[in-house]
């Protein structure tokens, strides 16, 4: 039957030329079928454009790979031999199945070693040839590989893919070789490179002499040297962050060429603002301010990024935008992504509004936790303008909230809510202000990639007063000095937090969980303090009455999951300990961290981590190096690479398939003053030269660009 369905599809095909690509099943190539195109799905391929756009993820130059006998240990290399030998085991301390290969050349040996992968002696059979890929070690005065990537390699198949050539290595899953996939890449190049369509515009390629798509596609897949892979690169590159840039700056002129709210705030009324509360604000906060208000005089809307590290003041200059609204005559709300976090900044704002100043500001706080009666009268009260802010989580966005004149709007930690979900609360009001508010300092080329629509505020100072954090990493076996220490800071009487990566005990991962050792600590190691413990699986109200607790001084140390890591305050907590820190990300550690050093007692952050991987290894030596936010992102980007920096629901840079603004700065820059140019002079893309360009983004980015052949 498949046969038959592949034979009518030829036909159909050869009828029909000019199909997209993306419409055509990946289980049409040669070589797929139904079976194998479920294993591609796992890659994310549906289409034979999504399998030409799977790029490698490194290349191995198998021109002339290096003989054994000149293998140096430190460094990686590929190298291909004969498998002399094999033997399979179980080590008697770790109980790890361990399979050893011996390769060949003619000038020397290697020892290849895999652990927990007994199926490899299938493949490793005497006499096949090999190409292995790893770090190359001494151990017992011999060379030897551990865990390298490997390759079978046929001695009388066709060899042009996968030797004397530069190789192309791409990610796999279970059922796909490498082979397999680079013969399958080669043979959809063969059948449809003249079905691609160059979407460029060709004055473009021309003023900066890029390829064309054919060349560009095939010179990524199987380059004939480095330099054409790195023009194939530059080239689709730029492609991809000319279009995204124009999503990016059409959403922009499409919402602020609308009209907003003209807020009007006297010199007299910000002074009185900035000057009521009983600590003195920071230049940063004050200039920040002063942004904000610049940009709610006029009468389009404002889109503003605020970025300030943890404990800076953010919510303090939100506060301003919230009262020159409510001045107004209008309404806001703030949205952040946790109850515990929406009730700490409720708790706050209503604290200064009791200072005085503010006392005729009606704040109010919805969440999943308000129910039933309480909740319809609130949603009655938003309705008819009784309430001049409301704090709340994704509760803000459900249907039945309905502001009656919302004209500012606070997003704080965008990372943790997308644009899709940005746009539904700003659905809420007519073109309200918009100002997002972030924790996770993102590098210049980040800001110019994802909020490029936003014009951008910085609090790069801390309030004064504040005491410093000091951090030192102990391996696993020094857990009993680390929580030593910890009992010394407790009989100073200040408070502790322990974090753990895990709630309940994982043996796959062999990670102490947090409910265990809160029972642990309780009976044991802190038998002499009160411990509590908190975790995202409890209900809303159990975990505020432990934090009340905590915050009150009834709890001394909180034994606690990642539900702490945005924005959780408790001043007189100046202990944090980090189990696990290899498990967790550099952002995370640092808004872990952020927890404490809060009052004026000096912090001390105590990470308990056995790093096994180098990027493990690096991110615990960047972050005990540091604490500047800034800085501590910059190495995140470098070990991590830009699309894990933000994860996946930030729409844009998962859709960059090649394109790293880390790395690739200058063509970010050119390839958006080409999109600026282009907004410019047709921000609608209504001319008829640039229609295309707006099919194109609709097609690429249609949950990010959302209307800009709107209104």
């Amino acid at each position: 039957m498949a046969n038959k369905a592949l034979s009518f599809f030829i036909l159909w095909l050869k009828m029909n030329p000019m199909r997209s690509l993306n419409d055509i099943s990946i289980q049409f190539v040669k070589g797929v079928g139904p079976a194998r195109k479920k294993i591609f799905q796992r890659l994310g391929i549906e289409s034979v454009e999504d399998l030409l756009y799977l790029f490698p993820r490194r290349y191995e130059d198998r021109r002339s790979l290096v003989p054994i006998s000149r293998l140096k240990a430190g460094e990686f290399q590929t190298v291909t031999g004969k498998v002399l030998g094999s033997s399979s085991r179980r080590s008697w301390y770790t109980k790890k199945h361990v399979l050893e290969v011996v390769l060949e050349d003619d000038g020397g040996h290697l020892a290849c070693t895999w652990f927990n992968q007994p199926y490899l002696l299938n493949y490793f059979k005497e006499g096949r040839h090999a190409v292995c890929y790893g770090k190359v070690d001494m151990y017992r005065n011999r060379l030897q590989m551990i865990s390298p990537e490997w390759e079978i390699i046929g001695e009388k198949e066709d060899e042009r893919l996968n030797l004397g050539r530069i190789v192309p290595i791409y990610p796999l899953t279970r059922g796909i070789t490498q082979r397999f996939l680079r013969k399958t890449i080669h043979a959809c190049l063969e059948r449809y490179q003249n079905q691609l369509t160059d979407e460029l515009p060709v004055p473009l390629r021309n003023k900066y002499k890029l390829y064309n798509i054919k060349r560009s596609l095939r010179q990524v897949h199987f380059p004939d040297t480095l330099p054409d892979q790195e023009n194939a690169m530059k080239r689709i590159s730029f492609e991809e962050f000319y279009f995204f840039q124009i999503a990016v700056l059409a959403r922009r002129l499409s919402i602020t060429h609308k009209p907003g709210f003209a807020h009007k705030m006297t010199d007299a009324q910000t002074l009185k603002f900035i000057d009521g509360f009983p600590f003195t604000l920071t230049r940063a906060q004050k200039r920040v301010i002063q942004e904000i208000r610049q940009d709610m005089a006029k009468d389009t809307p404002m889109l503003r990024l605020l970025q300030g590290d943890v404990g800076s003041g953010k919510t303090l200059a939100a506060i301003f935008g919230c009262v020159a609204a409510a001045r107004n005559g209008f309404q806001s709300c703030v949205m952040v992504p946790t109850e515990i976090l929406a009730r700490q900044h409720y708790e706050n704002i209503f604290r200064m509004i009791g200072q005085g100043h503010l006392k005729d500001l009606r704040i109010a706080l919805l969440t999943s936790a308000v129910t039933g009666k309480e909740k319809e009268k609130l949603y009655e009260a938003i309705r008819n303008g009784e309430i001049d802010l409301v704090i709340g989580t994704h509760a803000l966005m459900g249907g039945e909230v309905a502001f009656k004149n919302l004209s500012f709007v606070v997003i704080d930690e965008q990372h943790k809510f997308g644009v899709r979900q940005r746009a539904l609360l700003t659905e809420k009001g007519n073109n309200p202000d918009i100002l997002i508010m972030t924790a996770t300092p993102i590098p210049r080329t980040l800001c110019i990639t994802l909020y490029g629509d936003m014009d951008l505020s910085v609090l790069d100072e801390l309030p004064p007063g504040r005491g410093t954090v000091k951090t030192r990493w102990f391996s696993q076996e020094r857990a009993e000095e680390v929580y030593a220490l910890a009992r010394e800071q407790l009989k100073e009487g200040r408070q502790a937090y322990v974090v753990y990566p895990i709630i309940e005990e994982s043996e796959k991962l062999d990670l102490k969980a947090a409910r265990a050792m809160f029972n642990h600590f309780k009976k044991e190691t802190f038998k002499d303090f009160r411990v509590g413990l908190i975790h995202g699986q409890l209900k809303p109200k159990e975990g505020q009455a432990v934090m009340e607790e905590f915050k009150n001084g009834k709890i001394n140390i909180l034994v606690a999951t990642t539900v702490l890591e945005v924005g959780i305050d408790v001043p007189a907590a100046s202990v944090m300990v980090i189990e696990h820190a290899e498990r967790f990300g550099l952002g995370q550690l640092h808004q872990l961290r952020g927890r404490i050093g809060r009052g004026k007692e000096d912090g001390l952050c105590l990470l308990v981590a056995d790093a096994q991987t180098d990027d493990s290894r690096q991110r615990l030596k960047a972050f005990v190096s540091t604490t500047d936010g800034f800085k501590i992102a910059q190495h995140d980007l470098e070990i991590r690479g830009p699309g894990r920096y933000f994860g996946r629901h930030q729409h844009g840079l998962n859709e960059l398939k090649v394109a790293n603004p880390f790395t690739q700065l200058d063509i970010l820059e050119l390839a958006r003053q080409e999109a600026t140019a282009l907004t410019g002079v047709d921000p609608k893309l209504e001319k008829e030269q640039n229609r295309r360009v707006g099919e194109i983004i609709h097609r690429r980015y249609p949950s990010y660009l959302t209307d800009v052949t709107a209104g």
